[in-house]
């Protein structure tokens, strides 16, 4: 019963560890995108007089 528990336990631990190394990868893995501004919000941005609005 001992051992059963033992192994049941370093197999739950395993199975952890591999899927949050996993999602990590994944992650880092993801290629982030922003989008280009648009004219309308190229001028918002900044006023006549060079300071942010």
């Amino acid at each position: 019963m001992v051992v059963t528990s033992i192994v049941v336990g370093l197999v739950l631990t395993v199975l952890t560890l591999v899927l949050t190394l996993v999602t990590i990868s994944k992650g880092y893995s993801y290629k982030h995108t922003i989008d280009p501004l648009n004219k309308e919000d190229e001028v918002r941005e900044f006023s006549g007089n060079g300071k942010r609005l």
